[in-house]
């Protein structure tokens, strides 16, 4: 148990370096990023969507990936939940549990296992990040609901064929769909888009945000941008527990 309150789970086996997941300086990219309303609709609008799905009594929520836990803490803040938020990077756990300490969060790897109790848990987020198909089974209750966010397709398209030279689109929700189709009925797709003028430090964050922006090839490409107006999209889909 660390000093800020957050639990800390993670195995040798289940990293690859001994920081594990986002750096500070990539969690902290994002929250300047979301303080200036930059990614702000599609945390909101995820946040309502997974709020229609919960009962009006507490019910457990995972949020899988959750990085600094801007979206679990502010679905909190809506519906009576028992919050439970699981990431790799102990720096991003660290300031959410600082910023929402009711909640309990957890540094693991849930790509391995997420760890809860079979059958535990109404909702299971993953706003965009990875997830275990089987594992999302195993903690969801009968019935219960799995929320995912994916980058769209024209998902920042703009910084990238400024950086890497070349506009490549990637719709990612056929395969996500397949993936959890043994396990999960679909229930409802939408999307969240918004647009927004960056200036260099802007456009700096966003790529400090990803992990294209760790690339030191992209570096020069980067300073070289002064501002670019930048296209924020997200696919959701809404899968319940066959």
């Amino acid at each position: 148990m660390a000093r800020s309150g957050y639990v800390n789970l993670l195995q040798p086996q289940d990293r690859r370096s001994p920081d594990a997941g986002d750096t500070a300086g990539s969690v902290e990219a994002r929250r300047r990023l979301l303080a200036a309303g930059i990614g702000r609709t599609i945390v909101d609008t995820f946040v309502a969507q997974a709020a229609t799905y919960l009962p009006t009594e507490e019910a457990v929520v995972v949020d899988l990936g959750c990085g600094a836990g801007d979206a679990l803490a502010l679905l909190q803040t809506q519906r009576p939940i028992t919050g439970v938020g699981i990431d790799l990077s102990a720096a991003a756990i660290n300031i959410a549990s600082k910023q929402a300490p009711t909640i309990t969060w957890v540094v693991a790897n849930a790509d391995r296992r997420v760890p809860l109790l079979d059958g535990s848990a109404t909702l299971v987020l993953s706003l965009h990040a990875r997830r275990n198909p089987d594992e999302c089974h195993r903690v969801l209750a009968e019935g219960g609901h799995l929320l995912i966010a994916v980058p769209a397709r024209d998902d920042l398209v703009e910084l990238r064929h400024a950086v890497q030279g070349r506009r490549v689109e990637r719709d990612r929700v056929a395969d996500l769909i397949a993936e959890h189709d043994a396990r999960f009925l679909l229930i409802d797709r939408l999307e969240a888009r918004e647009r927004h003028r960056l200036t260099g430090d802007g456009l700096r964050d966003v790529l400090r945000g990803t992990y294209r922006g760790e690339r030191s090839s992209a570096a020069p490409r980067v300073e070289a941008l002064d501002s670019l107006d930048v296209t924020f999209a997200s696919d959701m889909v809404v899968l319940q527990r066959r």
